[in-house]
C-alpha cells in the first residue's frame, strides 16, 4: 500500500523511511523491443534472443535505461503526494545498474525520501529508488531522483 503524504511536514517526518516494495512488473521481450524502437538502441544483447543465448548473460537483458524509466510506474504504488501542484521530474543525482535484468524478470521497487529542500519552483524531494529483479543477488537499479512539487 502506498504511503500518502498530505503536507511537506509529513514528508520531512518520513525522511529515511523505506516504502515498499511495491507490486511487481514482468519485463518481457515485447517491452524490451518497444524500448529499443523508441530509443534506437537495438544492441543484440537486448533484441536478438538467439544471439543473446550465446552472449555474456545467456538470454536477452533489458536496457539499463529501460529499468530506470520504469521507476515512475514501479513507484506509483509506493508514495503519493496529496498537496501542492504539479510534480516535475527535475533530474537524477546518481544512477547505477548493479546487475542485469534478464528478459521475463519480475521487478519491484522501494522508495526512500532522503532529503527535502525548498526552491523558488517549490519543494525539491530527493528520493532513492532501489529496483530489484526477483531472485537477483544485487539490485537492478539504484537511482537518486529529484522531484519538484510546485506550490
Amino acid at each position: 500500500m502506498a504511503r500518502t503524504f498530505t503536507s511537506l511536514d509529513d514528508v520531512r517526518a518520513a525522511i529515511g523511511e523505506e516504502n515498499g516494495p511495491g507490486p511487481s512488473l514482468v519485463v518481457d521481450q515485447e517491452r524490451i523491443n518497444l524500448f529499443a524502437d523508441a530509443t534506437g538502441d537495438h544492441q543484440w544483447i537486448h533484441v536478438d534472443p538467439e544471439r543473446a543465448k550465446e552472449g555474456p548473460f545467456g538470454t536477452p537483458i533489458a536496457h539499463g535505461y529501460l529499468t530506470l524509466s520504469l521507476i515512475p510506474l514501479l513507484g506509483a504504488d509506493l508514495i503519493h503526494f496529496e498537496f501542492g501542484g504539479a510534480r516535475i521530474n527535475y533530474g537524477v543525482n546518481k544512477v547505477r545498474f548493479p546487475s542485469p535484468v534478464p528478459v521475463n524478470s519480475s521487478l519491484s521497487a522501494t522508495a526512500t525520501i532522503t532529503d527535502v529542500s525548498e526552491s523558488p519552483a517549490g519543494a525539491v524531494l530527493t528520493v532513492k529508488y532501489v529496483v530489484t529483479a526477483e531472485g537477483a543477488p544485487k539490485p537492478a537499479c539504484v537511482a537518486e531522483t529529484l522531484v519538484v512539487i510546485t506550490p
